[in-house]
């Protein structure tokens, strides 16, 4: 069986201060040990210290397990494979960046990857003798394999590795051989048409939308099929209540104008149908590009959301209180006309 295991970059450890994408893997006394993404999951630790720059009232708010977010590295020790982490000390702009990175390294090592596993080979040679220079020369492979879709020979036919053997004299001898093989090279092209397609944009609006009429609810629901109705194959749109009065429509596309306009659109129609009750829409935040990052977090407050409504007592006791508010009344004798 081929070894499929492999880091994204050459250097076995990360460099201190640089970002990292990082996995909690479980949460002990002192911290939460994580798995380092791009260095072939090798093991690394976050202090509840260097959580958060502001007062902890709640580590389980702060760092999950499973959570796949941005580090800073603080220390490396070589020898002994300790590496020291911090969540607190991420920017805003080294966590786009080290995103934005990482997404592009995964598809890279996917691809890679899978070529291994086709042709039943190692994937560490391949990457040392195609991804890694490939970093070298275009600063991220993924550049590279942008230009392999359209023109894979200027790529990857210069492409040479040197390669060392012991000769009759005993001697090591030193020989330049293609690093690309015509095996490797098909499997690989082939791979890389094939998933370096134009990745669909999020396209995402924030409104409130109320409707105190008789039949309220059902109005609104009414409004939010009109909204879904004006999105099309190419950019379907999509209507979730997050927490009342706040809504979010979503739409997915290769075309970031078409979305924008597709769920302005969308706004539009929802509006005029639920006005037609007298209800009332405002637009939070206007239709735009979002990205993964930006869609965790929402996807975050979401689930803060739901978990705040479930911890709220006296829920199920309002149907009840709302059927006995007049339940021990005499009307008869109370001088009240009963109609």
């Amino acid at each position: 069986m081929p070894n499929l295991e492999c880091r994204m970059y050459e250097p076995r450890f990360p460099e201190v201060d640089a970002a990292v994408m990082i996995q909690v893997k479980h949460i002990a006394d002192m911290g939460a040990y994580v798995s380092l993404l791009e260095y072939n999951n090798i093991e690394g630790m976050i202090l509840f210290s260097e959580l958060s720059r502001r007062r902890i009232r709640s580590i389980s708010s702060l760092i999950k397990v499973g959570r796949q977010e941005p580090a800073i590295v603080l220390r490396v020790d070589r020898d002994k494979g300790y590496i020291d982490l911090s969540k607190r000390r991420v920017s805003e702009e080294e966590a786009h960046a080290c995103e934005d990175r990482y997404n592009k390294s995964k598809l890279v090592h996917s691809i890679m990857r899978h070529v291994a596993e086709t042709l039943e080979i190692d994937l560490e040679p391949i990457y040392q003798r195609i991804g890694w220079p490939l970093y070298r020369k275009y600063g991220h492979a993924f550049e590279a394999f942008k230009l392999i879709v359209a023109d894979p020979d200027s790529i990857l036919d210069g492409m040479t590795y040197e390669e060392k053997e012991t000769g009759p004299d005993g001697q090591e001898v030193t020989k330049v051989v293609p690093a690309v093989t015509p095996e490797v090279k098909d499997a690989l092209v082939k791979n890389i048409r094939r998933r370096m397609t134009p990745q669909p944009l999020k396209i995402r609006a924030d409104v409130e939308m109320k409707c105190f009429q008789f039949d309220g609810v059902l109005h609104i629901k009414q409004a939010m099929k009109k909204a879904e109705a004006s999105g099309n194959d190419n950019c379907p749109v999509k209507i979730k209540l997050v927490a009342p009065p706040l809504y979010v429509l979503t739409t997915q596309t290769l075309d970031k104008d078409q979305g924008i306009s597709v769920l302005t659109d969308a706004i539009k129609a929802c509006t005029a149908e639920i006005e037609k009750y007298k209800g009332k829409l405002v637009v939070k935040e206007p239709p735009r590009a979002v990205s993964e990052r930006e869609d965790k977090l929402f996807l975050d407050q979401i689930d803060s959301l739901m978990e705040k409504n479930a911890e709220v007592d006296g829920d199920d006791d309002s149907e009840e209180e709302e059927d006995t508010g007049m339940g021990d009344v005499d009307l008869t004798n109370s001088g009240v006309t009963a109609y």
